[in-house]
């Protein structure tokens, strides 16, 4: 059972994003972007390849820094240098190209970095088999802590993926086209996954397929050439308020 948080304020301002413009030289990666999201949302980004989403999310998770523009997390204002920082304020993200070290086992991929020790500073691994079962279970993503990254399927290796960025004390959780190496079927299980502790963890998913975004967000911003294209320029639009037919990109599923 996924434990969910009864008493959300769903007015809540949690992420952010002011003014974000980023350039790679003279090449304009995202032009003055503005997003916010509210706690219980499930919000996407939404646009073709090369839209500038990706990069939006990296900026939001330090990877990248900002040409200009400022980000607010719970009101603050953040100087989002690294990803240290972002996860030191509760963000945690899932990239496309999965991070995991293959022969490692999943219990010891979760822990990487944060490694329960015992005497003499010894990796305490039955703790940590403990602390992996217990957050999987906490969550409702089953995974066997002792087997290989390299023995499992894709889809297992995304749980192990989001599991680690709950174990370091995600509140925010980006993922980056969780559903570009799925079929249809562990799509829509883990898009449902999504949805169900959205009450708990505030989600942003980036993806390039309108049909999920449309059925699982409960925001969407479309993105096309790094800047903003929606209904009210520059701004979220509920999913209730945004037609299908103002879906720009052509090439969009």
């Amino acid at each position: 059972r996924v434990m969910v948080n009864s008493n959300v304020n769903y007015s809540q301002k949690v992420v952010e994003m002011k003014n974000i413009t980023k350039k790679f030289g003279s090449f304009i990666a995202n032009e003055n972007i503005n997003l916010t999201v509210h706690k219980g949302e499930v919000h996407a980004l939404l646009g073709e390849n090369g839209a500038g989403k990706s990069t939006l999310m990296n900026i939001l998770y330090g990877l990248y820094q900002p040409t200009s523009g400022e980000i607010y997390i719970n009101d603050k204002k953040v100087d989002m240098n690294n990803p240290n920082v972002a996860i030191s304020h509760g963000i945690g993200m899932v990239h496309q190209h999965f991070m995991l070290v293959q022969p490692f086992t999943v219990a010891q991929n979760i822990i990487l970095g944060t490694e329960p020790t015992k005497g003499m500073g010894a990796i305490d691994i039955k703790k940590a088999i403990k602390d992996v079962e217990e957050i999987s279970k906490k969550y409702g993503l089953h995974v066997d802590p002792n087997s290989k990254i390299e023995d499992i399927s894709v889809g297992m290796q995304q749980r192990v993926e989001i599991l680690k960025a709950l174990y370091r004390g995600a509140e925010i959780l980006i993922l980056d086209e969780p559903t570009g190496a799925l079929d249809r079927e562990n799509s829509e299980i883990l898009l449902e996954y999504i949805t169900s502790i959205k009450d708990d963890k505030l989600i942003l998913f980036v993806t390039h397929n309108r049909e999920l975004a449309f059925k699982y967000a409960s925001r969407i911003i479309e993105l096309k050439d790094g800047e903003v294209i929606s209904d009210s320029y520059n701004e979220t639009v509920k999913v209730s308020n945004f037609k299908r037919e103002n879906i720009i990109s052509s090439n969009l599923k």
